[in-house]
């Protein structure tokens, strides 16, 4: 299926790894071109050069999204490597186990910066430029925690929340000129985030008394499919919403959560 985004110029936050990175290397084997940002200029650098393998173009800029600049910054950037822009993915984020008690008020105010004025701010600076051409994309990886509050992380739950509601809100005032905005809401994946060493599910082995692996089994058998999901299922979804193919789609919040959060909205 031809996703009409060859020479479309895509920028990817959080694309040095996880969703992120394989969002970045489907979008470039459907020819586009990929702009992806992070902190870590080694770890863009190897992603870039596994989105030229694949067929698209690359170009990096390190950076940390929640500077007040950042979307100008990235605008310019891909403005001039690309002399356009044509879909925005907001992936990057992060979370910790922690509980209310646990958390201060600097970590809700981390969460905020991070999950919603970050994007926000890369959205108000992107969505014009894309008007002007009258056709843009722009998804928002918000979470299934969005969606279902969690207990895991409630600032995190909070401002994936807050999230989707920007998203709507972006959708309708853009939806008419050709912008279409819309949200993807995993739920658990296995990716460094939840595996990796130190990871989520170390965490709430600590907090819990037990075994990472009991609670990777519990979390699995939470989801109605019974496993966690893969960075590929999650970035086939992002893609289709960039494309040409998702053109009567925006103001949505598409649940790639494996069925976890029982309710069809």
């Amino acid at each position: 299926m031809d996703l009409g985004l060859r020479d479309r110029a895509c920028v990817i936050t959080g694309a040095s790894r996880g969703i992120g990175r394989q969002t970045a290397v489907m979008l470039a084997a459907e020819g586009a071109a990929v702009l992806l940002t992070g902190r870590e200029q080694d770890a863009l650098e190897r992603v870039a050069g596994e989105c030229r393998q694949a067929g698209g173009q690359a170009a990096t800029l390190a950076l940390d999204i929640v500077e007040a600049d950042a979307g100008e910054r990235l605008l310019t950037a891909c403005l001039e490597r690309f002399d356009r822009i044509d879909a925005l993915v907001n992936n990057a984020g992060t979370s910790r186990v922690r509980s209310l008690e646990q958390l201060t008020d600097e970590d809700w105010q981390a969460q905020w910066e991070l999950h919603v004025m970050a994007p926000m701010r890369l959205m108000r600076a992107a969505a014009p430029v894309m008007a002007e051409r009258g056709w843009g994309r722009i998804v928002n990886v918000s979470s299934s925690s969005g969606k279902r509050p969690s207990s895991r992380n409630m600032a995190y739950s909070v401002t994936k929340a807050a999230e989707l509601s920007l998203s709507r809100a972006f959708a309708d005032l853009y939806a008419r000129r050709g912008v279409l905005v819309n949200a993807v809401t995993p739920g658990p994946v296995a990716t460094e985030l939840w595996t990796g060493p130190g990871g989520m599910a170390d965490q709430a082995a600590e907090a819990q008394g037990t075994s990472r692996e009991r609670v990777l089994e519990a979390l699995a058998d939470g989801v109605p499919i019974g496993r966690l999901g893969t960075e590929q299922e999650i970035a086939a979804v992002i893609a289709l919403l960039c494309s040409e193919a998702a053109s009567y789609v925006t103001g949505a919040a598409w649940s790639v959560d494996g069925g976890a959060v029982p309710v069809i909205i």
